[in-house]
């Protein structure tokens, strides 16, 4: 019996030195590993409140910061469930939140300065973010661009495109109707909530029950697997993007009618918050894998941090450090983790190897038996 090849050890341990697979659902999948309850998020949110509540509470407990923390975050979970699309099926689209504010700026210059309808400047706005969903799925899903590079690319094109619609000016005066979309209130809650908490119910529904959410999941935890195994995984990321377009153009939408006006630098700010609740979100309910409530979950619990530090005296920039700290945080003990499980998957692998050449050297070598004819 022969031992096996050294070169075997020598590559096993050559793997326990590359560098962590950075993509989405290994991310998602290592923050679920941590050992965190499902729930944590539902506790550490309670806790939130209990301390601000006692620290600022005449300021924190009231209906209207509850109310503006729920108004405030429903576009952005509006964006984070436009990038969560991609995020399933193992992209990045680093556009999503230009495209919000690209679509809500030809919204407004199409109302005020064509003079279209609210109706028909919505339909022509759902489209134009849907095709720039389409640009980036044709790129990334038929072209082989990474979709860091497309999206990134299409940023620039979209701010591009938004400085020759508004000339460095406000879009504003959009009509009263229009505005009407968010301005009014059910039971004294702010109706961009409802629509907010709608759209997160479809994406649920689509994601979790649906033979297609199944295929976009398979397809971001293994691509070459789900294409094997039958799933045309090109097709699924292709409408992830497009999907993740035509939520941005929804979340731009909403923007316009919430502000009344906006400019060429609404977009970017969103798309922090954004991708820290997605990511935030994949350590809660089911750990390890994106999905829409732990999203909004953790969306809400950011948000209940930053304003309650801010009611307490912090400085407006407290948003930006809060909504990045988690961010990088959540990412970087992913890559801890992932490094820390490679590592002893290298050891047990190499244990493995040296147990069975141990046994090869004392296992005694049968004789050589011959028959002869009588």
């Amino acid at each position: 019996m022969t031992s096996p090849p050294v070169q075997d050890i020598n590559s096993h341990a050559h793997e326990g030195t590359k560098a962590p697979d950075l993509a989405p659902h290994n991310i998602a999948e290592h923050l679920g590993k941590l050992g965190l309850s499902r729930f944590s998020g539902v506790y550490l949110w309670a806790l939130f409140i209990l301390i601000f509540a006692l620290w600022v509470p005449d300021t924190f407990l009231t209906a209207t910061t509850a109310r503006a923390i729920g108004a405030g975050q429903a576009v952005v979970a509006v964006v984070a469930l436009a990038a969560l699309f991609t995020l399933v099926v193992g992209e990045y689209d680093l556009s999503v939140a230009q495209n919000m504010g690209f679509c809500a700026l030809v919204a407004g210059e199409l109302m005020t300065t064509s003079h279209l309808s609210p109706v028909a400047a919505v339909a022509i706005t759902l489209f134009a973010g849907a095709f720039v969903g389409l640009l980036n799925g044709v790129l990334v899903a038929y072209v082989g661009v990474s979709s860091f590079i497309a999206t990134l690319g299409m940023t620039s094109v979209l701010l591009a495109a938004e400085e020759a619609i508004a000339h460095g000016e406000y879009v504003q005066q959009v009509p009263t109707s229009f505005q009407g979309l968010t301005s009014h209130s059910i039971l004294g809650i702010p109706s961009v909530i409802f629509y907010a908490i709608g759209l997160a119910a479809i994406a649920w529904y689509a994601l979790e029950h649906t033979p297609v959410g199944r295929r976009m999941y398979a397809a971001g935890a293994n691509a070459e697997a789900a294409r094997l195994a039958g799933v045309r995984t090109r097709r699924y990321k292709f409408g992830a993007f497009i999907v993740c377009g035509l939520g941005a153009s929804i979340a731009g939408i909403l923007l316009l009618a919430q502000l009344g006006s906006v400019d060429q630098t609404v977009g970017p700010p969103y798309l922090l918050p954004a991708f820290a609740a997605c990511f935030l979100g994949s350590t809660q309910f089911k750990p390890g894998r994106f999905n829409v409530w732990g999203t909004i979950l953790a969306l809400y619990l950011l948000a209940t941090g930053v304003q309650g530090l801010q009611l307490a005296g912090g400085q407006l920039w407290i948003t930006d450090l809060f909504n990045g700290v988690a961010l990088i945080g959540a990412v970087s003990i992913a890559v801890i983790s992932e490094r820390r499980q490679v590592s002893r998957q290298t050891k047990q692998t190499a244990e493995e190897i040296a147990a069975s050449e141990a046994l090869a050297q004392k296992t005694p070598v049968a004789p050589e038996v011959r028959l002869t004819r009588g």
